[in-house]
């Protein structure tokens, strides 16, 4: 990896609208040390760069790289909606998007849709404005639907289900989205709505 450039420095400055002086004044260093960084004839010192990245508003990958990405898009859809599930204890995580995650000191993969069999078969039926979701599958203590989740493009129902539990539950109906179910052996199952 190589180290932060005078010209990443210089760019996410401007991009700021901060001068010299006042970057240098929120990192507590003169702006004749902000011009040496900016120029090339000194690097920030390892203990500052955090500070810095901060002060800039960009992460440390971005400072280094000098790829930056700004985020344009004003508006949200959790239908994206990723999932993961730690093998040692079973937490469950959910983002609005890919990204990285532990659970008990490892990283945790993505769990990826999985082709529909008919052991793990999705029957959801409408009643009152909810949508009644059952699967047919075992729920013993080492084979078992771990949840159910409803997402639409603005909301996630999530149902947690335990062993010798039935593998059911009730979402208020929300609109078009997706259903989906995890069976701690197989993996995750979708179906849209």
């Amino acid at each position: 990896m190589d180290y932060i450039t005078g010209n990443t420095i210089k760019e996410l400055r401007e991009k700021k609208g901060y001068t010299q002086k006042q970057l240098a004044e929120q990192l507590s260093v003169s702006d004749k040390t902000i011009s040496k960084w900016e120029t090339g004839k000194g690097l920030p010192d390892i203990t500052i760069v955090a500070d810095l990245a901060s002060a800039l508003g960009v992460s440390l990958a971005e400072l280094f790289t000098g790829k930056y990405a700004q985020n344009t898009n004003r508006s949200g859809n959790i239908k994206k909606l990723s999932f993961y599930v730690c093998p040692i204890c079973g937490n469950v995580i959910q983002a609005t998007g890919k990204g990285c995650y532990s659970c008990c000191g490892i990283v945790l993969p993505e769990l990826e849709v999985e082709e529909t069999s008919p052991d793990h078969e999705i029957c959801v039926q409408e009643l009152d404005g909810e949508y009644h979701v059952l699967l047919e599958h075992e729920m013993s203590k080492h084979h078992f639907i771990s949840f159910l989740a409803y997402v639409t493009s603005n909301t996630c129902q999530f149902l947690k289900l335990y062993p010798e539990q039935n593998a059911e539950g009730r979402f208020t109906k929300r609109g078009h989205g997706f259903l989906y179910a995890y069976c701690n052996r197989h993996g995750l199952y979708r179906i849209s709505l």
